[in-house]
């Protein structure tokens, strides 16, 4: 069975936010860093890896990247600050 993956990456602390889904998260946010995805996080330089969680399956998934993505924009923040208060890239810890 398959872990799919909701994520948060921001240009910087309280920067611009972006929400994805994938089912490998290492190699998406990899992508995302690498600029090698046109669109979005290519142009607002959208590259740090602020919060993220994994889902059952992509339904799951799927159905909390609309619900996060409604969110206004301080609930975003206040999710990313209860499990990431400094704002630290998680990528790097994903990747040791």
């Amino acid at each position: 069975m398959k872990t799919y993956y909701v994520y948060i990456l921001a240009s910087k602390r309280n920067g611009t936010l972006y929400c994805g889904v994938t089912n490998d998260l290492i190699r998406r946010v990899s992508q995302h860093k690498s600029d090698l995805i046109e669109g979005f996080t290519k142009k607002y330089k959208v590259h740090k890896l602020v919060w993220w969680e994994d889902c059952g399956s992509v339904e799951s998934a799927l159905n909390r990247e609309k619900q996060i993505k409604e969110w206004h924009r301080q609930w975003k923040l206040e999710l990313i600050e209860e499990r990431n208060p400094s704002w630290n890239d998680l990528y790097e810890e994903l990747v040791k």
